[in-house]
């Protein structure tokens, strides 16, 4: 008998750096989640411009990112459920095309001259639902899409498309603005119409479906399982301290205007590098996936994403604090391989899409508070004081995580068999 690993043809396609793309589900998904991710980086440019344009207050800016997030703090629990009571790839489907309709109601209303603020918001809020449901199934689904000797491409491919579409998105939205911001949602809209067919012609059908009761121990078992595990707790909490400490990059208009004095066109450099560098980190381990290490792989990489968040902190140089600014993506990108590996691997099928709810909103609400404390210490200390203690507090955290979650340390490989056997 032999098993997935031992198989020719999986042997193959295990060590190709697009093993993952010959599975036609995860071709699908990855164009379904890459034009959407793409649509939505358009979609929020957009929405900056024209609500600044029309408000001129700094703080209407804050209240949109909050509109996208309050939704998930609230019902992730609830999100995480439906993912695993019903195929994700319907719900993916769904939410897609809410989101769609969305986009539509932001081309209609601001075509006809119509949108206002409080409408722009309520909009949103919907926008921000849909996501919150629409992210656990995403994050859930990968295993199934592909056999476990490709489990690391996918999940590899998966955040390089991410990248791509952070990148592509603002530039893209930047140049449609200067036409009129609606042309810019008709393009979203459209965007998202193609990602909800992809998302349809998903046909995996290896979800094992949670059959448990709809009660409080249920809906919070990502949370349970996540807590008796310490390899998942260490994996989660290290991100998430280091994303909330580590948030140099909401002072970069500081940096770029009085500091390093580069204008707008040095702010967008700047801004663009840590993304780029996350981007070749992600398609790195397509090409070169992990094989040994992987636990101190991940302590060292967040040590090494604090260190050059000091050395970004000290730096009056344009060229060092972009190279900097790339090599702290590249670690990100490191230990966000790893974390969703981990993740995605351990838990199964039929709580992934609770454990992968609780793993989003610890991340996504730290880069909204590590955004919020960096503003708040550098009002208090200054700007250079404040990204030094972010990133000493970074590197600290990474030494007190290698001494409190051994068996964090101790992870080597990232092999599913390994990972289940040792740690499910």
């Amino acid at each position: 008998m032999t098993s997935d690993t031992d198989d020719p043809e999986n042997v193959d396609q295990k060590h190709s750096g697009w093993g993952a793309f010959r599975h036609t589900d995860f071709r699908n998904f990855f164009l379904a989640r890459s034009i959407s991710r793409l649509a939505v980086e358009m979609q929020i440019t957009a929405l900056g411009w024209q609500v600044y344009n029309m408000t001129g207050k700094a703080l209407d800016l804050g209240l949109i990112g909050l509109a996208l997030i309050l939704p998930f703090l609230f019902l992730f629990p609830i999100a995480g459920m439906v993912a695993d009571r019903f195929p994700r790839s319907r719900v993916i489907s769904i939410c897609l095309a809410v989101e769609s309709l969305c986009a539509l109601t932001f081309f209609v209303l601001t075509a006809r001259g119509e949108i206002t603020f409080p409408i722009i918001l309520a909009t949103l809020f919907v926008f921000g639902l849909s996501r919150t449901f629409q992210t656990p199934s995403e994050q859930a689904i990968v295993p199934i899409l592909v056999p476990k000797a490709n489990f690391s491409n996918a999940i590899a491919w998966s955040s390089a498309g991410a990248y791509i579409s952070r990148i592509a998105g603002p530039g893209i939205a930047g140049m449609m603005i200067i036409a009129g911001e609606q042309w810019v949602y008709s393009a979203v809209f459209i965007l998202m119409l193609v990602a909800t067919v992809f998302a349809l012609l998903i046909r995996a059908n290896t979800q094992i479906m949670s059959t448990d009761p709809l009660n409080f121990k249920t809906v919070f078992a990502g949370l349970r399982f996540i807590s008796k595990r310490q390899i998942m707790l260490g994996a989660i909490s290290l991100d998430m301290f280091a994303i909330f400490l580590g948030g140099a990059v909401a002072l970069l208009p500081i940096y770029a205007k009085d500091i390093l004095a580069v204008g707008p066109v040095g702010f967008g450099m700047l801004r663009a590098a840590i993304t780029v560098g996350a981007l070749c980190g992600a398609v790195y381990f397509t090409q070169r996936p992990m094989r040994r290490g992987a636990g101190v792989k991940l302590l060292v990489t967040v040590g090494l994403f604090g260190l050059a968040t000091v050395i970004f902190g000290l730096s009056e140089t344009f060229w060092l604090s972009l190279t900097m600014l790339f090599a702290m993506g590249v670690f990100d990108s490191v230990s966000v391989f790893i974390r969703t590996t981990l993740v995605q691997i351990i838990a199964p099928d039929e709580l992934r899409g609770r454990v992968n709810a609780v793993n989003s909103v610890f991340i996504g609400a730290s880069n909204e508070l590590g955004e919020f404390e960096s503003g708040v210490t550098a009002a208090w200390w200054g700007v250079v004081p404040a990204v030094l203690v972010g990133g000493i507090g970074t590197i600290c955290v990474a030494l007190l995580f290698a001494r409190i979650f051994p068996q964090l340390r101790e992870v080597d490989s990232l092999d599913p068999d390994d990972l289940v056997r040792k740690y499910q």
